[in-house]
């Protein structure tokens, strides 16, 4: 593991591949809200985690090209209710190994955030899941805003003033943002993804309370 050049005052999280793998419930529920639109096509966990971390419009259009941008919009606003139905009745004990005691500990030295691509409550349902709400100063993604991760890092940092932030993720997709973004990356190699470059890399979770 590297060392950042500077201590950073805020730590924002990716949270699927970074903080929790839920592509196993999330694939069912996706196949369900696929074929009652009347789409034989079986999502798989493997598939979700290579189409994990885009936006729901770059998801859809990977997942079901056949089908006119409103269609896929219609069948991704299905998916999004039957995994929220899926997630909510799952005990999710789906994070990674230390997560939760480790955001505990680390919330005691830096503010986290948390920003993801994910769609409106994705990140609230994870935090009531994993009651890790009160660790957690702020988050935002592209449900809200309509905005790409880069930008919603950037909305995020300003919003909280935020002068020596790094981002946390486990693409490609994050090592692009965080740099469009001007922040440190540090890559989550144990996630679902690669990257092609990183200013830290971590095998495992715990290894941000050395980091920080």
């Amino acid at each position: 593991m590297n060392e950042l050049r500077v201590r950073p005052d805020g730590v924002i999280l990716d949270v699927d591949g970074t903080l929790w793998d839920s592509t196993g419930i999330v694939a069912g529920a996706w196949t369900r809200a696929v074929r009652e639109c009347g789409h034989d096509v079986l999502v798989t966990a493997d598939m979700l985690k290579g189409l994990f971390g885009l936006t729901m419009a770059a998801i859809a259009e990977r997942l079901l090209p056949q089908l006119s941008v409103e269609e896929q919009g219609r069948v991704m606003d299905l998916c999004c209710v039957y995994e929220q139905e899926a997630l909510e009745a799952d005990e999710c004990r789906i994070c990674y190994p230390g997560v939760e005691d480790t955001i505990r500990e680390l919330s005691g030295s830096a503010r986290l955030f948390i920003v993801s691509n994910c769609q409106s409550g994705y990140i609230e349902l994870f935090l009531d899941k994993t009651g890790l709400g009160p660790y957690i100063t702020d988050i935002e993604c592209y449900g809200n805003t309509g905005m790409g991760k880069a930008d919603n890092i950037r909305l995020v940092a300003e919003r909280n003033h935020l002068r020596a932030p790094i981002y946390v993720g486990d693409t490609q997709g994050d090592c692009e943002a965080a740099a469009q973004a001007g922040v440190p990356f540090v890559f989550a190699a144990y996630g679902f993804g690669e990257a092609d470059r990183w200013d830290v890399r971590i095998e495992a979770f715990v290894e941000l309370i050395q980091l920080i």
